[in-house]
Parts: C-alpha cells; structure tokens; sequence
C-alpha cells in the first residue's frame, strides 16, 4: 500500500513560513559577510526553528552531541523522519542547503530535487542520495513514490514548491508547527493556494510548551 505525501513546515503567528526572500543575499561568501540583511533573516529563521534545536531526536539526526529534550516535540521530530521514506525539494531549497547541511545530509534517504539544472545524483554518507529532476514535479514525486514503498513522501520545500503540490490535488496531509513569533513579512507559506479546489479536515491539533502542531487531512472540493 503506497504512503501519504505530506509536508511539514514552522510557521509564525502571521503566517510566514520564512523571512523575507534570501534571493541576492546568498550570491556569494564576501557578498554575504557585509550584507546585513543575513544577519536579520538568520536572526529570524533561528527564532521560528527555536523549537527544534533543542530536541534530542534533532540533535541526534544532526550529529550535534549527546543530550536534549525529550516529550511530545521530541517524538513529533522523530515520528516525521521515521514515516518519510523519500523527499521531493525545489531547487532554491537545495541550493540553501548545499551551503548549510552537513556532509551527512539529514534527510538519510533519497532526496529528488526538482530543477531545470542537469546534474548526476550526489550521494552523500549516511544514505541521501540527492536525485536531480528535470520534467516536472509530477515525475518527481512519482519517483519518490516508487523507492518509498510503503512509507511516505514529504515534500521538503520551500514553499512555492510546496504550494504546487498542493495545488496539483497531491498533498495527502500536512502539519504547521505554529511558532510565537511575528514576522510581519516574508514568505507566506498559503500566498497563491487555490481555495476553490483545497479543502481542510482536521486531525490533530497538539499544544507543547514551545509551540503548537496543527494537521490537516487534504481533501478537493
């Protein structure tokens, strides 16, 4: 039986899955040491994850030491890794996270990339395999399907990658981890949804200390 396609994202109070677009301030290291706008969006991006960082599960998959919280947030991290049997990104996403993951990527599974860029896949330790995809997101997400089996398929992001998806009618579920933080702009994770073909049921909605989780099952109308 095939899985769920799901994403999970942080979101803040008003509704901003990131801060305001990265787009100029990453072009290269010199570029980004003088540019004071990456010192705001770390800043902020930092306070939406604040969450995460400290659990254990989090600190494990990072290899950041031993230690950290453990509880309801904790087995929402875990839970979410040990469902996902492949992810799909978008190209921007991957491009950040070239610069940021580790040399063992977290993901420990295959990663398909959607982008216009012809590239070999890059295998890195700890079982990511990043796949580069050239003919859309539906071929993307089929060949996510095809090597997680009976688990799920989470689509990563960001956002504009996440709201084709949903779009399409090939979102499953999703999950917000709602974060006490305002933005006042940036990147809204819903900017562009069609309304008239997404509709909502709620699954769970779960308080922690840090933040609360909504799910949604995703149904069209």
């Amino acid at each position: 039986m095939a899985g769920k396609v799901f994403f999970s994202v942080s979101m803040s109070l008003d509704g901003f899955s990131a801060p305001e677009s990265m787009e100029g301030i990453l072009a290269t290291p010199e570029q980004r040491e003088q540019d004071p706008r990456l010192e705001r969006w770390m800043a902020q991006w930092m306070e939406l994850q604040a969450w995460i960082f400290p659990q254990r599960f989090f600190r494990e998959n990072l290899n950041l030491g031993e230690g950290g919280e453990e509880g309801r947030d904790n087995d929402i991290v875990r839970e979410t890794f040990e469902r996902t049997g492949a992810s799909v990104m978008g190209k921007r996403m991957f491009d950040l996270g070239e610069q940021a993951w580790p040399e063992e990527a977290p993901f420990h599974t295959p990663v398909f990339v959607v982008t216009h860029q012809q590239r070999d896949p890059w295998v890195r330790p700890g079982g990511t395999t990043f796949h580069f995809v050239n003919d859309g997101i539906h071929s993307a997400l089929g060949q996510a399907r095809d090597v997680a089996g009976d688990r799920d398929v989470r689509i990563a992001g960001g956002s504009e990658t996440i709201l084709e998806h949903l779009n399409a009618g090939l979102v499953n579920e999703f999950s917000i981890a709602l974060s006490p933080v305002l933005f006042g702009a940036g990147t809204r994770l819903f900017d562009g949804v069609d309304a008239s073909r997404v509709a909502l049921e709620p699954v769970r909605s779960e308080p922690s200390s840090r933040v609360t989780h909504l799910t949604y099952a995703v149904h069209s109308r």
